[in-house]
């Protein structure tokens, strides 16, 4: 049985009157509430069956208490989006924002301080978790973003405080991303991109036996152009990295496609030369910044024969226009299908369909790009293999 379809989830856990302790991942850039949005579902699920909602998340990387990382501003933030109060639980002392949290009425929600202003926090320290546990009645995991750190409001609160349930985005993100590599519709096609062979080598070696195509963009293309023995020009290259491209090529066939053209230019600064080129005519005083249009254009085709379409990692540099292109393609290609079952593997690839507006055209868009990434590389996240199996558990 899969990792995730074991997981009990918080539809199956008694509610009324208690204290749900819901790690979110409230660690959002400001002005940007997707992922505060996306943990309503679970916060209006949990009030509305009479629990009293305690929310807890990290924020940024603080070096200890520091007023620059403070969660009172996402407080401010959740609290227009729900439209009702929420309390803001400033204490670091877990024992008296326990008695807080206690004094709070049924269906109140609550957010604590940054959990990493907790010394132990990223160490997993146990002492810290038993002291996490005393915060709630019912722990709900929904940060699937931070699901893949082993810290103690992740992992080790759940040894500790049970029920110990999936929350509804966690449950949303382990299905969609289980169905597309246990039982996916076919054509199966992932499209990985990014400017790193290395950083995405594991998701290459998971996904070639599932796929029927997997596409390749961003300058990770260019290890593979140079294990082809093409002129890349002053694009970005791991030659470490050379003969793994050449042995994944041999064994995946067909399987691997590149792109057949790219867009270069003489510098990232200098969009002015940007024009395309066919891969073998890479200049040798340009880089490649993107896919080019015929590539573009070709992945759309293949993308729009899909029933299952994956994605991880821009085609290009999306930040800068005009090398922008191939990223919008491949995005507005997944949205026009809708007939397939389409996911985005958060990080660069959520940013570049939020930056286009395409979020809700898409089957699902992930909120957890590392988390995401391990998933699909087979990796076992610790976040929710410390949760109570479906069968199991205390109620």
């Amino acid at each position: 049985m899969s990792q995730t379809a074991s997981v009990r989830d918080l539809t199956d856990a008694d509610l009324r009157g208690r204290r749900a302790l819901v790690r979110v991942d409230f660690n959002v850039p400001e002005g940007d509430d997707t992922r505060i949005r996306a943990a309503l579902p679970t916060i209006e699920y949990l009030t509305s069956r009479g629990a009293t909602v305690v929310l807890m998340s990290h924020f940024g990387r603080p070096k200890g208490v520091d007023p620059r990382f403070s969660l009172r501003p996402v407080a401010d933030r959740l609290s227009k989006l729900v439209g009702r109060p929420v309390t803001f639980i400033s204490t670091t002392d877990l024992a008296a924002a326990a008695t807080a949290t206690r004094a709070l009425p049924a269906g109140a929600i609550a957010l604590l301080e940054n959990t990493r202003f907790w010394p132990g926090e990223e160490q997993n320290d146990d002492t810290l978790a038993r002291a996490i546990a005393q915060l709630g009645d019912v722990y709900v995991n929904d940060a699937f973003g931070a699901a893949h750190r082993a810290h103690a409001s992740t992992e080790g609160v759940a040894h500790h405080l049970h029920p110990a349930v999936a929350g509804l985005l966690m449950r949303r993100e382990l299905d969609y991303l289980d169905r597309a590599l246990a039982n996916p519709a076919r054509p199966f096609v992932a499209i990985l991109g990014g400017s790193k062979i290395s950083g995405k080598i594991d998701v290459v070696e998971a996904l070639l036996p599932k796929v029927d195509a997997m596409l390749i963009g961003g300058a990770m293309a260019c290890t593979f152009f140079r294990a082809m023995g093409l002129e890349v020009g002053r694009s970005l290259v791991e030659p470490d990295r050379v003969d793994m491209a050449k042995d994944l090529m041999a064994r995946a066939g067909t399987r691997i496609i590149l792109p057949h053209d790219a867009t270069v230019a003489r510098a990232i600064d200098d969009p002015g030369s940007a024009h395309a080129v066919k891969r073998d005519h890479i200049p040798a005083d340009q880089a490649m910044y993107d896919i080019g249009p015929d590539t573009a254009a070709s992945y759309g085709r293949a993308i729009a024969s899909a029933k299952t379409v994956l994605w991880n990692g821009p085609m290009g540099v999306f930040e800068k226009p005009p090398f922008d292109a191939g990223t919008l393609a491949v995005a507005r290609a997944m949205a026009a299908n809708r007939g397939a079952t389409t996911i985005v593997g958060g990080g660069d690839s959520a940013a570049a369909v939020a930056q286009a507006g395409l979020e809700s055209k898409m089957s699902h868009v992930s909120t957890g790009g590392g988390a995401s990434l391990e998933f699909l590389e087979g990796k076992t996240l610790p976040g929710v293999a410390a949760l109570d199996e479906a069968a199991g558990g205390a109620a």
